[in-house]
């Protein structure tokens, strides 16, 4: 457990980083600082490892002042992923990862082994381990740095926007190896971005920083969407809020439709009329992309099927969110809303008007919900 109490950073130039913060961070929980530039979002998390010291207040560390503990060794005990992976150029992937582990006390060999678990833990192929920082993607850099935060397997993890350097895809595939992780090993994660979507995809609890250091709001990620504290967070979340809380609903109730599919070697027997689309799937059923009457006519004069498919849209898998749902729909060229098993096969297509209507149908059963339980409050009051 973490705890900030009538915690300030002010520097001799009279700034205020961060302004009289109150924060109680659970054990064992995903916690993400963000906020615009400026914010003290980082200046925050790098208090917690004694990196910048706070002017006034204190932090503790499951009860015990921070303040109190030699900071080489209270640091030793916390893991820090940076931006662009900080590691160290002259050594390889495994003694990089084994770094903290050699630093208390284990023996290089044991360090070594021990390093490439975690280096397989974080989807890293071993081949990897002997290579050097500078012949690695930059995805790749930053696995290595989550590898050698965790392995001396410290119950704290400190990200400061490790993902941002990255592009959209790879930050994507970090994201999700990132919930992966915390499914399995249970860290106390606290975790910097600028970036509204990062913080709710991966948050149990979003604190929302504002410029001066000053705390706005800290709750879970669909109390800040739905119901945002102040003025700043409304803003901050963006007008289009109530869409990313759609991440938050279930898709059960949603039906899939039978759809039209064919195979490549299928399309010249094809015949559409106008404003007809066809699902392109391959042998395995996988989606290819979808085809309308033009691409029938564009493959019949000799132009291949990736010429003349229009992407297929997002896809969505059955247990998603109904965002992923209604993404997939609106995506899509035709319209429809692809979904697939978990081995990527179609499994039937979506229909947004229907997303909605489920949407719809959940908020009247929570109003229902809602108003039962003060009618039952009101009762027992009375009585």
């Amino acid at each position: 457990m973490i705890e900030f109490s009538s915690v300030t950073k002010q520097y001799p130039d009279g700034t205020i980083a961060v302004d009289n913060l109150d924060l109680h961070i659970e054990s064992g929980s995903f916690t993400v600082f963000v906020g615009p530039s400026g914010c003290g979002k980082t200046t925050s998390m790098r208090m917690i490892n004694r990196m910048i010291t706070p002017t006034s207040g204190t932090i503790t560390l499951d009860g015990k002042d921070i303040s109190t503990v030699d900071p080489v060794k209270l640091r030793l005990g916390i893991g820090y992923v940076i931006q662009s992976a900080g590691l160290l150029p002259h050594r390889s992937v495994v003694d990089n990862v084994a770094t903290v582990p050699v630093l208390q006390g284990t023996s290089r060999r044991e360090a070594r082994k021990a390093a490439l678990e975690v280096l397989e833990r974080v989807g890293l192929d071993l081949s990897m381990a002997t290579r050097y920082p500078a012949q690695l993607s930059g995805g790749q850099q930053q696995r290595v740095g989550v590898a050698r935060a965790l392995a001396a397997d410290p119950p704290i993890l400190l990200m400061d926007e490790p993902f941002s350097a990255v592009d959209p895809v790879v930050r994507e595939d970090l994201q999700n190896e990132m919930q992966r992780l915390q499914g399995e090993l249970k860290k106390t994660i606290i975790f910097v971005t600028h970036d509204i979507d990062e913080a709710v995809k991966l948050g149990d609890h979003v604190a929302v920083f504002s410029r001066g250091g000053k705390l706005e709001q800290y709750d879970a990620p669909q109390r800040i969407l739905a119901a945002p504290a102040t003025d700043f967070v409304s803003d901050f979340v963006g007008r289009d809020r109530g869409y990313r809380g759609l991440s938050f609903r279930g898709s059960g109730a949603v039906a899939l439709h039978e759809i039209r599919t064919a195979t490549e070697a299928q399309l010249p027997e094809l015949r559409l009329g106008q404003g007809e689309w066809v699902l392109v799937v391959s042998d395995a059923g996988t989606p290819r992309g979808w085809i309308d009457v033009t691409g029938v006519e564009a493959i019949r004069a000799g132009r291949s099927v990736g010429d003349s498919t229009s992407a297929g849209g997002s896809l969505f898998t059955a247990g998603n969110d109904l965002r992923q749902a209604l993404d997939s729909a609106i995506s899509s060229p035709s319209g429809i809303g692809v979904a697939v098993d978990a081995h990527g096969a179609v499994t039937g297509g979506i229909d947004a008007t229907e997303v909605i209507e489920q949407l719809a149908k959940q908020r009247k059963d929570e109003d229902r919900a809602r108003n039962e339980g003060f009618f039952a409050g009101e009762n027992a009051n009375q009585q």
